[in-house]
């Protein structure tokens, strides 16, 4: 048998699992504002809106997004940090994704919607020069500084890469340090790019097929303890 049809139980199963992702209320998440934090990664215009790695199913998540980080803040939580890759000229990432978001140019700003939230002067931001979110950042002190934090609601992008690899680090942390930790990402606050094999053939590039990857890494962080929903309502 081909990988194909010796996946396709597992693609079934895995479809419907994404679809059954529950909605729960902030209060659900979130029993006490005191303890919780959100935080969001690489919302920033280089993967939205402008630039090689732009997408507009990523641009989609702007909304429900910036939504949650104003009904949050309206619920009492006042621990956001905005984690986004502002690279230098440099960066040895641009060996596997090209040169993009670099610091100080536009494709590194946030994006408007979140700097028009009205508390967004008081939001934290952390700088990384690769895709992990902790790696030569100042996140992880950051942490350990506030163990009192015991959720931590993750949006962003994309789910395959920055998104997987903040939630399964916060996990992770929290099991080396024996904090008990939640982690929650609501699916309609994340997204990834998608390139299919004929363009990807065209550009030359490795193809990647978006919505399989959203649901292949949302549930390979639920099988980490980290609990994926499809939304976060008040």
């Amino acid at each position: 048998m081909s990988l194909a049809e010796q996946a396709a139980p597992f693609l079934s199963y895995l479809e419907t699992w994404l679809a059954e992702r529950p909605v729960i209320s902030l209060k659900e998440a979130v029993p006490a504002p005191d303890q919780a934090a959100v935080v969001s990664v690489d919302v920033i215009n280089g993967f939205l809106y402008d630039g090689p790695l732009s997408s507009p199913r990523v641009a989609a998540i702007d909304e429900p997004l910036t939504h949650l980080m104003q009904t949050a803040w309206d619920y009492g939580v006042r621990e956001m940090v905005l984690i986004q890759e502002g690279h230098t000229e440099d960066s040895l990432e641009f060996d596997a994704y090209g040169a993009h978001a670099i610091l100080g140019t536009p494709q590194a700003e946030t994006i408007d919607k979140i700097k028009a939230l009205p508390f967004y002067d008081q939001l934290l931001t952390f700088y990384k020069d690769s895709i992990h979110p902790a790696i030569n950042t100042d996140f992880e002190n950051w942490l350990l500084e506030r163990p009192h934090l015991d959720t931590f609601i993750v949006v962003g992008d994309v789910t395959d890469l920055c998104v997987y690899h903040l939630a399964t680090y916060l996990k992770f942390h929290a099991n080396a340090y024996r904090h008990p930790r939640r982690v929650i990402v609501p699916e309609n606050c994340v997204q990834t790019w998608h390139l299919s094999v004929e363009a990807a053939a065209e550009i030359p590039a490795m193809p990647h097929h978006g919505d399989l990857l959203h649901a292949t890494f949302l549930y390979h962080m639920a099988l980490n303890a980290v609990e994926v929903v499809k939304a976060i309502q008040a």
